[in-house]
């Protein structure tokens, strides 16, 4: 049966063995009591074989054997024993007692049965002066077994007793103790259940011992990704709002004037207006989204093995018409294939996010070259345009959310190079913007390659 109480586990894990040991200790304590009891019996049974023996006489020429009360009431312990003897000349012949009393060896105690009784017997040989060949005489005195067993058990049971209070007084101290030790557990469920308690602010123990420690570790640490990932939601929705916001705007607007508008040329150019708004609506949405799954602890991480040459060929491919509408010059720069680990949606969406800039930015009949090479164990994925790059004093600035330079005519949300660094970052990159040979910008991403 499963034990739900962590406070009773560990109790019967302390109790349990405790108590094993203490029953066999009762084992070996009835073995004690059983050896003591047979060393008084015989030391009894010695001390009354040896007074009746020293009541052996020789008086004129007979040899009288007298039986001395106090040889018998030594046995008289209450337990009702009956106590049998013999007394023998060495010949075998019978001074007094019982004839049919079973022998024993000398000084050496046996237990034997006579008249339905278990007895133990004792035999004590001891010369008698002038007795001649009748000596030494033979004592032999046997008892049953009543008090005999009556000590074992008053022993036996008083080491019971001992033993059971040694294990009841060992669990009352292990409670006390079990709930001292848990004291800090309990204010650990209390401080998080505490109904003060309006953030996810860590919690703190005063007493916890080392081994609660890292479980209230562990929480916080739980606690501040949860704190991060609704921090993220708040940024997304607080973004998203303040990005929206314009652009819908102005949809409604141009939707109003296309309706107004009563000649076809105008409201076709209206149409065209609204339907470009609405394109540049989607993207932003797109990279929103986007932003939001690149953030740290927003999505649970991936690690798919993406080739991104063939990643950067497709980007291409879906960015070839736009290229070849401004006339600028697409290409691609590669040696083979260069696999990485990591989320492959977002790493596509990095490269999109890189060749949509330089598309941007680069003015028509330009180039943008996106060159892809492996070396000392990284893959280099390296965006150049010819359009008017960015001063170094921006370029940290750039990677900023919604940041967009001084100047600038063409329109955009300021998320794409925010976009690559989340996404770089998380995949355990780095990223760097450069001068490009013809004077535009050189965007430079280093991501560890994918070994085997």
């Amino acid at each position: 049966m499963r034990i739900s109480s962590l406070r009773l586990q560990l109790l019967a894990w302390v109790v349990l063995p405790l108590a094993g040991l203490a029953t066999v200790n009762l084992w070996t304590s009835h073995g004690n009591a059983l050896a003591t009891a047979d060393l008084v019996t015989d030391r009894m049974l010695l001390g009354s074989a040896r007074a009746i023996a020293e009541q052996v006489a020789m008086n004129d020429g007979v040899l009288y054997a007298t039986i001395p009360p106090a040889a018998l009431e030594m046995f008289d312990t209450g337990d009702r024993d009956r106590v049998y003897y013999r007394v023998e000349t060495a010949g075998g012949r019978l001074l007094t007692g019982y004839p049919d009393l079973p022998k024993a060896n000398q000084r050496d105690s046996i237990e034997a049965s006579y008249r339905d009784h278990r007895l133990r017997l004792l035999t004590l040989s001891q010369a008698v002066i002038g007795a001649g060949a009748d000596s030494p005489i033979k004592v032999t005195v046997g008892v049953t077994l009543a008090g005999h067993d009556a000590m074992v058990k008053r022993l036996w049971l008083s080491a019971f007793a001992q033993q059971l209070a040694l294990v009841a007084i060992a669990g009352l101290f292990v409670l006390l103790g079990l709930r001292r030790g848990l004291a800090p557990l309990i204010r650990l469920r209390d401080a998080v259940r505490s109904p003060s308690r309006s953030e996810l602010d860590p919690v703190e123990v005063l007493g916890a011992q080392s081994e609660i420690r890292p479980l209230i570790d562990a929480l916080n640490a739980y606690m501040a990704r949860v704190r991060a990932q609704m921090a993220a939601q708040r940024r997304f929705i607080a973004n998203a709002a303040h990005q929206l916001r314009t652009p819908l705007a102005l949809l409604s607007t141009q939707a109003s004037y296309a309706l107004r508008e009563t000649a076809a040329d105008q409201r076709q150019e209206a149409l065209v207006a609204l339907q470009a708004s609405s394109g540049r609506l989607a993207r932003l949405a797109e990279q929103l989204l986007t932003l939001s799954r690149a953030e740290p602890g927003s999505r649970r991480p991936r690690a798919d093995r993406i080739d991104l040459t063939e990643a950067a060929r497709q980007v291409l491919e879906t960015h070839a018409p736009r290229a070849i509408e401004r006339n600028i010059d697409l290409g691609l720069e590669e040696t083979g294939p260069v696999p990485v680990i990591g989320d492959g949606t977002m790493l596509r969406e990095m490269i999109v996010n890189l060749v949509d800039n330089a598309l941007r930015y680069s003015k028509p009949g330009g180039s943008v070259t996106v060159k892809l090479a492996a070396s000392n164990g990284e893959a280099e994925l390296t965006v150049t345009d010819d359009g008017p790059g960015i001063p170094p004093e921006e370029r940290e600035h750039v990677f900023e959310r919604f940041y967009r330079m001084a100047g600038t005519n063409e329109e955009g949300s300021g998320l794409g190079l925010a976009i690559v660094r989340e996404v770089v970052e998380n995949a355990g990159g780095s990223v760097a913007l450069g001068d490009a040979a013809t004077g535009g910008l050189k965007v430079e991403v280093r991501l560890p390659l994918a070994g085997g």
